[in-house]
């Protein structure tokens, strides 16, 4: 087993962070459409469009309704009826040119890409974008995009540490005049890098498993969590920060989020009869396939655990167990859904929709106001507390 050059902490990294980092709401992002098919795996139509020019709007939408980031997904093979991919970096950096406050996730793959290459492409993409950029670290779970490419399809646990070292090298990369790193997948030999990113890059990465939440604790800044239970949701929580504890880091340096898929609409009724209706139109066979294809992912992790292992037809008709969040329903249901979990820890809710053409935005003006209502009362009703108890 390598050993590794210790990581900066956080008080002691030099450069500064997004802003949202250090605030004390929950912050939202969303799904970037950068693939055909939608969010769901259904037959019933969508108005959403992959297409660059539909990504620039929504993300203007985004951006003039509340959000704070949006994540570009990673995919290079046909599933779930994603045939046509826009790729993460290209994509980022069409948005981020056409936006203004919008931080751009760009999702990556190790094993796809060499860290020391992402570390360079991700700070001269930051440098462009005035400091508004992060990176989502996927350890992937679709064997087909590896073995098509004719790369080795690692077993669990190796593709977690394989993602462990790709943070080390890009973390190292943009705080150190050189960088050398002797690991079990990659190896740099005193190598510079400049310009540095303007910005401290925050670092996310996904995943449900054992192997998740301990390369969470190890290095990555947020851990994107798939839909799950309030109890799910602690689990992975204390699991990971146990891990930060146990490899010497400050527990409150990793932060979590979660992906959600949004269905808000003027009444509980309204908003049950469209999941219901995307359900009826599921396309079966695609889901089916996906649903194997995800599950072996979980199953191949030494505790048999992780994403999708417990998820059913009708979760996995949503690609990230979104519907399992809870953020179906009014206005208000769906904001008071988000509290509850922002007092689980969460900081960042991932969503996503059927109806971008017209959904994101809705959910930027309905649903975001109410929730920092809600989050200013819960201030004030600290405030009250303290005072009563001085």
């Amino acid at each position: 087993m390598a050993k590794y050059p210790r990581l900066l902490a956080n008080t002691e990294n030099p450069l500064k962070p997004s802003a949202w980092v250090e605030s004390d709401q929950v912050e939202f992002a969303y799904w970037l459409p950068n693939v055909s098919g939608g969010q769901v795996i259904t037959n019933m139509p969508m108005e959403t469009d992959w297409s660059p020019q539909a990504n620039i709007r929504y993300a203007q939408d985004a951006e003039a309704s509340g959000f704070a980031m949006g994540l570009a997904q990673t995919r290079w093979l046909a599933g779930y009826g994603a045939d046509h991919q826009l790729e993460a970096f290209t994509i980022a950096n069409a948005v981020l040119q056409h936006t203004q406050t919008l931080e751009v996730i760009t999702a990556c793959h190790p094993g796809l890409w060499h860290p020391a290459i992402v570390a360079k492409m991700q700070a001269s993409l930051d440098c462009c974008a005035q400091g508004r950029t992060s990176i989502n670290i996927a350890s992937g779970w679709f064997k087909e995009e590896y073995t098509g490419y004719g790369l080795p399809w690692l077993e669990h646990t190796e593709r977690y540490r394989r993602s462990e070292e790709f943070i080390r090298v890009l973390k190292g990369m943009w705080t150190q005049d050189t960088f050398t790193f002797y690991g079990d997948f990659y190896q740099i030999n005193s190598v510079p890098m400049l310009p540095k990113p303007l910005h401290r890059i925050v670092v996310f990465q996904g995943g449900n498993s054992k192997d998740a939440r301990r390369m969470a604790g190890h290095v990555a800044d947020v851990l994107f969590m798939n839909g799950n239970t309030n109890k799910g949701f602690r689990e992975i929580i204390e699991d990971s920060k146990a891990a930060a504890v146990e490899s010497g880091r400050d527990p409150d340096e990793v932060k979590f989020g979660c992906s959600g898929f949004c269905i808000v609409r003027d009444t509980m009724e309204e908003a049950a009869d469209t999941l219901r209706d995307i359900i009826m139109n599921a396309d079966v066979q695609a889901v089916k396939s996906y649903g194997e294809a995800v599950k072996q992912a979980g199953r191949s992790s030494k505790e048999g655990e992780g994403m999708w292992t417990n998820s059913t037809f009708e979760d996995l008709i949503q690609y990230n167990d979104g519907f399992k969040t809870g953020l179906i329903g009014t206005p208000e249901s769906v904001a008071d859904r988000i509290i509850e979990l922002k007092q689980l820890g969460i900081k960042v809710i991932l969503t996503g929709y059927l109806h971008y053409d017209w959904e994101l935005r809705q959910f930027g003006e309905k649903v975001i106001p109410l929730v920092r209502e809600k989050e200013e009362d819960l201030r004030k009703g600290k405030s009250a507390d303290k005072k009563q108890s001085a």
